[in-house]
C-alpha cells in the first residue's frame, strides 16, 4: 500500500507554527516511508478567506523546503485540490447518503433553531438537534426541496451505540451516540462543512493516514460515522498534541508571534525554525538537536511523536537561530545581512569587516541596526566612559593616548587593518602601555559606547579615515576641556 498523506490548511492568513508543524510531519513521513504528500486547500468557510493566503501557503512551504507531490499549482490523479472547485462532488454524495437513510434534509430556520438552542441554555442544557426533519415523509421533503425552500443536510446519527476510533497516539476513543448531534453537512447555500467535505476529499484521494492537531479529536468520531455510512475504508489517525506557549496557553494568533512569518520578520533563519519546531512533539531518540530537512525524513518516525503538551520557548528558538547563524559562509551571512545593514544605513561598509564583528555575536539579524548604531551616527556619550580600571586608563591618561594617536594616525600612508594595528601596537608597546590602554579610549572616542562589536581598529576601518579622525579630534576636545 502506497503511504499517502495530506496537509489540508484553509486560506486564512498567514502559516502558523502549528500548522506548519502539521505540514512538516505529513511530508516527513510520506518521504520516509516513500508516500506522496499532497496539498490540498479547504476555502469551504468563505467568510475566513482571507485575500492572497492561499499563496503565503504556497510560499511558505517551498521556503523552507517542503515539497507536495500532488497540489492545486501542480496537479495530479485525484483533483482538483481545492475544495471550492469540488463543490459539484459533495452535494450527490450527500443525497446519496439521504436516498439510504443514513443523512436527511433539515428545512428547520435559523431563527427556530436559535429559539430551540435558547431553551436548552435556559435549562442547563447542552443544545443538540432534535431529528425534528428526520421524522418528515420522503416525499414532503422532495416537495419542499423541489420548492426551493432552503435546507442543509444532517447526518443521521445513530441514537444508540457509541462511534470510535484507534488514535496512534491516544489509543481507543469511544463516544456515545447518545451525545452526537446531527451535525449538518451540506449548508443552506450548498456549499459543504469543512467536516464532510474533509472525509469526502480524504477518500477521493486515497489518503491513508490522517495527521493534524488534537482539536480534531471530537470530531473524529462524526468522521467514522461519515467513513461507516459510505462503506469506506477509514484512515489512520495520528492527533499530534497542541503547541503551548506555557503549560496552560496554547500559541494563540491572538498573543501574537504564533506564526512563521513573524519569526522571519524578526530576523530568524527558516532553516532553525523549521528544526525548532521539528522538535516540539517529537523526539528522535537520541541527543541530536540539529537537522536538516533531509536527515530529518531519514530520523522522523511516528513513534517519536509524543502524547506531551509541547511547550514552544522563544529562547530555545532564539539560541538554535544563534547557533545557525555562526554556521553561515560569508557569503550566505552577508546575504542574510544586506538587508539590515541598509536599514542601518551601513550597506556602503566593507562586508567581510562587519561580518567578522557580528556573525559570532548576534543571535536574529534584526539586532544588527542596533548594534551598530555607532556607525552612522556617534550617539551622545559621558566622559566617564574613558575610564576604565581593566586597561588603567581614566580622562587624563585617555587625553594623553589621544594626543599620540592622532598625528600617528594621520600620518598613515594607508588605511587598512595590518597599518592601523600596528601602528597601535607598537605604539602601546614603545610607550611601555598595556595594549588596552591605548586602544580603549580609541574605541571609546570612535564609538561612544563601552560595549560594541568590534574593537577599535575594526570600528576605525569601517568608519574610514575621514570619519575616524574627526571623532578621535571630537574625543580629544572634549577631554581636554573638562
Amino acid at each position: 500500500m502506497e503511504i499517502r498523506t495530506r496537509f489540508a490548511p484553509s486560506p486564512t492568513g498567514y502559516m502558523h507554527l502549528g500548522g506548519l508543524r502539521s505540514a512538516l510531519y505529513n511530508y516527513l513521513f510520506a518521504k520516509k516511508n516513500g508516500g506522496k504528500f499532497l496539498l490540498r486547500i479547504e476555502d469551504t468557510d468563505q467568510s475566513r478567506f482571507v485575500e492572497g493566503a492561499t499563496e503565503v501557503i504556497y510560499s511558505t512551504l517551498r521556503n523552507v523546503g517542503i515539497v507536495w507531490d500532488e497540489g492545486p499549482d501542480i496537479g495530479g490523479d485525484f483533483g482538483p485540490y481545492v475544495q471550492s472547485e469540488r463543490k459539484d462532488s459533495y452535494l450527490p454524495h450527500a443525497l446519496q447518503l439521504v436516498e439510504s437513510g443514513k443523512a436527511y434534509p433539515c428545512f428547520c430556520k435559523k431563527e427556530e433553531l436559535d429559539a430551540r438552542r435558547a431553551e436548552c441554555e435556559a435549562r442547563g442544557e447542552i443544545f443538540k438537534y432534535d431529528k425534528h426533519c428526520l421524522h418528515l415523509s420522503k416525499e414532503e421533503a422532495k416537495r419542499k426541496m423541489e420548492s426551493g425552500e432552503p435546507y442543509v443536510i444532517r447526518l443521521n446519527v445513530p441514537e444508540k451505540g457509541e462511534a470510535s476510533f484507534d488514535d496512534v497516539i491516544y489509543g481507543h476513543i469511544a463516544v456515545d451516540c447518545a451525545d452526537l448531534d446531527d451535525m449538518v453537512l451540506i449548508k443552506a447555500d450548498g456549499m459543504p462543512t469543512y467536516n464532510f467535505a474533509n472525509v469526502v476529499d480524504d477518500h477521493a484521494m486515497r489518503i491513508t493516514h490522517v495527521m493534524r492537531g488534537n482539536e480534531f479529536l471530537s470530531s473524529t468520531p462524526k468522521f467514522n460515522l461519515l467513513y461507516d455510512a459510505f462503506g469506506w475504508d477509514k484512515p489512520v489517525y495520528v492527533h499530534l498534541t497542541n503547541i503551548m506557549r506555557d503549560e496552560r496557553h496554547k500559541l494563540s494568533k491572538r498573543d501574537g508571534d504564533a506564526y512563521f512569518e513573524d519569526y522571519i520578520k524578526k530576523g530568524y533563519l527558516k532553516e532553525a525554525i523549521l528544526n525548532y519546531v521539528a522538535l516540539l512533539g517529537w523526539n528522535p531518540g537520541d541527543e541530536r538537536e540539529f537537522f536538516t530537512l533531509e536527515e530529518l525524513v531519514q530520523a522522523f518516525s511516528i513513534e517519536g511523536l509524543s502524547k506531551s503538551q509541547a511547550i514552544f520557548d522563544v529562547n530555545k528558538l532564539t539560541w538554535m537561530n544563534a547557533e545557525y547563524i555562526r554556521m553561515l559562509s560569508q557569503e550566505d551571512f552577508t546575504a542574510h545581512a544586506l538587508p539590515y545593514y541598509k536599514d542601518a544605513g551601513i550597506d556602503h561598509m566593507d562586508k567581510s569587516i562587519l561580518q567578522k564583528i557580528l556573525q559570532p555575536r548576534i543571535e536574529t539579524f534584526v539586532q544588527i541596526p542596533e548594534l551598530v548604531d555607532f556607525l552612522t551616527a556617534i550617539p551622545e556619550y559621558e566622559l566617564e566612559l574613558f575610564t576604565n580600571k581593566k586597561s588603567k586608563t581614566d580622562a587624563e591618561v585617555s587625553k594623553a593616548v589621544l594626543d599620540m594617536v592622532l598625528p600617528l594616525l594621520e600620518s598613515l600612508p594607508a588605511w587598512e587593518e595590518t597599518a592601523l594595528h600596528d601602528a597601535l601596537i607598537n605604539l602601546a608597546a614603545e610607550k611601555g602601555m598595556k595594549n588596552g590602554t591605548i586602544l580603549w579610549p580609541v574605541r571609546i572616542a570612535l564609538a561612544g559606547k563601552a560595549v560594541t562589536p568590534g574593537g577599535a581598529i575594526e570600528i576605525a576601518l569601517l568608519l574610514g579615515r575621514e570619519e575616524a579622525l574627526r571623532r578621535l579630534y571630537i574625543g580629544r576636545e572634549r577631554l581636554a576641556a573638562q
